[in-house]
């Protein structure tokens, strides 16, 4: 399974999200830091669900990489985040 596809499923399964878009943009960073051969290493990531209600940002992106977990969160160089209700 692909990561996006992970990143994907452990965000629906956690969130039930209305709105959910991930994005491998690991190409348009290949030749940067960060960038491994085969890419899957830069993420962006758009979710909409009702559980962010009353969340600040930044709890909405700490309640995001929990749900992710330690393991995967390892495996990103970089998730951009654009969470709501």
């Amino acid at each position: 399974m692909s990561k996006r596809q992970e990143i994907e499923d452990r965000l629906r399964e956690a969130f039930a999200p209305h709105m959910l878009e991930v994005v491998d943009d690991s190409e348009s960073h290949r030749g940067h830091a960060g960038y491994p051969e085969g890419g899957e290493s830069h993420f962006n990531v758009a979710i909409r669900t009702d559980q962010f209600k009353g969340m600040t940002r930044v709890a909405r992106h700490r309640a995001i990489h929990a749900a992710l977990g330690p393991q995967l969160i390892s495996e990103i160089h970089a998730l951009a985040i654009d969470a709501d209700v």
